[in-house]
């Protein structure tokens, strides 16, 4: 059965080929590769001559045994310019590589090449995009310049050789366990910072915040030298241990313990400018 099956696909393509077009049969025979035999033909003719298609016609006439039936004169022609190319003529000769240290290598070559006089190729849109880039940070620092001032709490990082609590801008330090806020102004405001809400205590730099409003509460000064919290979240704000309630303040002294969702710190005042700012308020004439 396997026999007949190949015997019969045999038949068949030996049918489909004798019907196939003769160009289509040309245009295939044009495509077998040369023998070494018609390469020797074909390298006697010179690599310095002009050969045309006529000379190639002769070789067809005159060789008819060596070349393939396929074979035409430009067929040919394309082929002797291919082993020109090359260097494969019989009188042509390779230049033999040079020896020793005189090898020329990739790295040579380019330390050979001078850069000053490679041509710098200019893109237009990555100049663009970089002088966009530029601008918008420069106005970015300009904005940041201008809200230097606004800025009324520093935050530092606590380590074992912290640096003084006070210096003469700092009214009070509301110290935790991570950071420090230092209160240079006479209100600030308490909560977590996000996007569209900005404060200038952002709690969430001590821990987790998810607990703590937005604006969760407000520390002032008063003229008196008194501070005072006021809870302005839904969550109570524990000062020693006494629960402020949402609308209520409470009165803040030195070493107060304040609690706000499970993040503690100490309200630590500083006494010696709170005493100079009593005397300046009291040099002012009552009306």
């Amino acid at each position: 059965m396997t026999c007949c099956s190949s015997m019969l696909c045999s038949r068949l393509a030996c049918q489909a080929m004798r019907q196939l077009h003769p160009e289509a049969i040309t245009a295939i025979q044009s495509k077998v590769l040369f023998s070494k035999a018609e390469e020797q033909l074909l390298s006697k003719v010179g690599s310095t001559s002009q050969p045309t298609l006529e000379t190639f016609q002769g070789l067809l006439h005159e060789h008819p045994e060596a070349l393939h039936p396929s074979r035409t004169a430009k067929a040919l022609q394309a082929h002797w310019q291919l082993m020109k190319q090359y260097h494969l003529l019989d009188d042509q000769t390779v230049q033999p590589l040079p020896k020793g240290d005189q090898v020329l290598n990739f790295s040579d070559a380019e330390d050979v090449i001078d850069d000053s006089k490679l041509k710098d190729v200019r893109d237009e849109v990555l100049e663009h995009e970089l002088a966009v880039a530029d601008r918008r940070q420069k106005r970015e620092i300009r904005q940041l310049e201008q809200e230097l001032h606004k800025w009324q709490v520093l935050v530092d990082s606590i380590t074992g050789m912290s640096s003084p609590d006070f210096d003469n801008q700092t009214l009070a330090v509301l110290r935790g366990r991570m950071v420090r806020y230092l209160m240079r102004s006479r209100e600030i405001t308490l909560g977590r910072a996000t996007k569209d809400n900005q404060i200038d205590v952002d709690l969430a730099l001590e821990g987790p915040a998810w607990k703590i409003s937005r604006k969760q509460g407000v520390i002032k000064l008063k003229n008196n030298g008194d501070f005072f919290i006021a809870n302005e979240g839904r969550r109570p704000i524990y000062v020693d241990g006494r629960p402020v309630l949402g609308g209520s303040k409470w009165k803040l002294n030195n070493n107060s313990v304040v609690e706000i969702a499970s993040l503690r710190f100490v309200f630590l005042i500083n006494q010696d400018l709170i005493a100079l700012i009593k005397a300046e308020a009291a040099k002012i004439p009552q009306q």
